[in-house]
Order: C-alpha cells, then sequence, then structure tokens
C-alpha cells in the first residue's frame, strides 16, 4: 500500500511453500480487493480449509484466485513476487526433501520477466539464497527492508 498508494486491484504472486503466511495472504487478499496467484510443488500446498475460505472471498469480493505449481504463469502480471522461508522451524529434518521438491521455484530476474513493469518482490525475512536470488533480493524491486521496518513499528 505505501509503494503503490492502495491495494485495489493490485496482483499478488507468491512462489514458494503452502505455509501460515501464504495462507495469511490468501485469507485477507481478496477482502484487501487484491488478486492472488499461487505456485506451490505438489504436496506443499496450502490447506484445503484456507483455500475454500479465499476461493470463496475471491467469488465475493470479485477478484481473482489462481493455484498452480508453475512459478512462471503465477508470476505473470503480478505487481509483487511474494516468497518466504523453505523450511520453516522444526522442518530441519525435511530440508533435503525440501530443497529437491522446491527446484525451480527461486526468485530470479527470469521469474520476473513475465511479471507487470512495475513489479517489486517481498520476503519476510531472513531470506535464504535458494528462495531468491541475490540480483532479484538486492534490485531497487525489493522492498524487503522497508517491509522489515514496516513489521517492527507493529511489533
Amino acid at each position: 500500500q505505501e509503494h503503490y498508494g492502495g491495494l485495489q486491484g493490485l496482483t499478488i504472486a507468491w512462489v514458494g511453500d503452502g505455509n501460515n503466511v501464504l495462507q495469511s495472504f490468501m485469507t485477507s487478499a481478496a477482502k484487501l480487493g487484491m488478486h492472488l496467484r499461487i505456485a506451490t510443488p505438489r504436496g506443499f500446498e496450502p490447506d484445503l480449509r484456507i483455500t475454500k475460505i479465499a476461493e470463496q472471498n475471491s467469488k465475493e469480493y470479485g477478484t481473482k484466485l489462481l493455484l498452480t505449481t508453475d512459478p512462471s504463469e503465477a508470476a505473470d502480471s503480478a505487481n509483487a513476487l511474494v516468497t518466504d522461508t523453505w523450511i520453516s522451524m522444526g522442518q530441519e529434518e525435511e530440508k533435503k526433501e525440501r530443497l529437491k521438491a522446491f527446484q525451480g521455484y527461486q526468485i530470479t530476474m527470469q521469474t520476473a520477466k513475465s511479471a507487470a513493469s512495475n513489479w517489486t518482490f517481498l520476503h519476510c525475512l531472513p531470506r535464504k539464497p535458494e528462495e531468491v536470488d541475490d540480483e532479484v533480493f538486492y534490485s531497487p524491486q525489493s522492498l524487503v527492508f522497508q517491509e522489515a521496518e514496516n513489521r517492527k513499528w507493529t511489533i
């Protein structure tokens, strides 16, 4: 909102794990007038109950919701590319399996090629290089440090 001047009509692309951060986006995006495009590997989709809520909200608020396994499809025309950790606390034993499953999900400039011309990047930190490459993470499109500062004020 701070960057774009509003949220209505923005398209958010989530590329990564179907975790709690994504599920928060799913339950709120439509209510804020945002379209949501989600790419997760098979087996790492968001909770089905949350998906049903997101589908219902999308219909009610007239927004679009896409679930796919293709990061490029999710990124198409997106204003914001978003990811989060692929290995959350308590999942450390699954690291090897998860890194294999998430191959091809790293956000790169190639991922952003089909995004909107004014695309930005968000990550709630800490970030691992396999999730987003340095070129995107340190690019002018990256809002991760402003995002972290804003989160600090909410705490």
